[in-house]
């Protein structure tokens, strides 16, 4: 197994991940409101949640269909299984800390659970030693969550709450610490790689979405075009990173580091597709818009600067290259901020970002 390189990736998978694109739409749409100008801490804080509850089910989920996932009925069936609980949990949380929440917290304990029985009932069917700590590992990590969310779930107060936060960022994190098992297992990192790929390519088609209605009869004009651009750009940049300059035949890898990248990039691009309404809403307040935008750039950009360690030793992106990016970024983040025009927001915008793609294609060019 640690010596595969690759690894189909199956219409079940896929069939899998279309539930994530419903989840998308929904986690989006709790930041796409404005409360006096702004996006509420509690409104954010609740956003994180739900997309690293649902985004680390996915994640775990992906990890054991690379490691373990055969075409059994039992895993098909374990599939369809957490794709209904996924719908239902798409639509059991609001923007704040309601009675639903307990219900979304009772919905993730009980995927939390199928999760954890997959890793249990590998650990019985496991012959290997190392396969039999990787799966404890996981089973332990996986309960615990299960636990703790369903804590409080049914105990819905502010200890059960505390309880199933706490659940939920220790699970969240602990994986990162099991690379002493799992080093000697690897991921077959094709596969990951293409999973992840597509994870993010649902996410750019959530943004699409998300700036349609700038391409209307009434609505299209020069910043519509503009707006494109800016999502062009981020989508450029991510291909060229991921499909050009990776290096997808790596081995022996947990992929833990992959995997943890990514979040930044699905952050930062979920913040940047609301942030291309908010910088057009008259009653948003500008500074934040603003800001926003430009965080979500720069959080994107973080999970492309993290993902260079995966490069292909030729196409290690240059500290020079680096800094031009934070420059043009920081460049393009200061004059907006002075100005409220929407036409010169997205131009700054969009330059910022084809800029940027430009120079990562150049890098390319020149090490080729």
């Amino acid at each position: 197994m640690a010596d595969t390189l690759s690894k189909r990736v199956s219409l079940i998978e896929l069939f899998y991940d279309l539930v994530f694109v419903y989840m998308v739409s929904q986690a989006t749409g709790l930041i796409h409101h404005l409360h006096h100008g702004v996006v509420s801490l509690t409104t954010l804080g609740i956003f994180f949640l739900v997309v690293i509850v649902f985004i680390n089910s996915w994640m775990v989920q992906m990890v054991f269909t690379n490691r373990y996932g055969k075409s059994s009925w039992t895993n098909i069936i374990f599939s369809f299984v957490d794709m209904a609980i996924v719908l239902y949990m798409s639509n059991a949380f609001t923007a704040t800390f309601d009675r639903k929440l307990a219900t979304f917290f009772i919905a993730a304990g009980l995927l939390s659970l199928t999760l954890c029985l997959q890793y249990l009932i590998t650990y019985f069917q496991a012959k290997k030693e190392v396969d039999k700590k990787i799966t404890v590992a996981f089973t332990g990590i996986l309960g615990f969550r299960t636990v703790t969310l369903l804590i409080g779930g049914f105990f819905y107060n502010t200890w059960g709450i505390a309880i199933a936060l706490a659940g939920i960022v220790v699970s969240w994190i602990a994986p990162a610490f099991t690379g002493k098992y799992t080093r000697h297992h690897p991921i077959i990192f094709s596969h990951i790689l293409e999973r992840l790929t597509a994870l993010i390519i649902v996410m750019f088609g959530e943004t699409i979405v998300g700036i349609a209605d700038y391409f209307t009869r009434e609505t299209l004009s020069w910043p519509s075009i503009l707006i494109f651009l800016v999502v062009v750009g981020l989508f450029f940049t991510y291909i060229v990173e991921f499909d050009h300059l990776i290096d997808e035949h790596r081995r022996k890898e947990t992929g833990n580091l992959l995997i943890y990248l990514h979040y930044f990039i699905l952050f930062g691009l979920s913040m940047v597709t609301v942030a291309l309404r908010f910088i057009h809403e008259p009653e948003a307040n500008h500074v934040f818009a603003v800001t926003f935008l430009y965080v979500g750039i720069l959080l994107f950009y973080i999970g492309l600067d993290i993902a260079n360690y995966y490069n292909q030793r030729h196409l290690r992106v240059s500290p020079v290259v680096k800094g031009a990016f934070i420059a043009v970024t920081l460049a393009g983040y200061l004059v907006s901020l002075t100005s409220h025009e929407f036409a010169l927001l997205t131009l700054v915008a969009a330059l910022v970002t084809v800029i940027n793609a430009g120079m990562l294609v150049r890098f390319l060019i020149k090490q080729d």
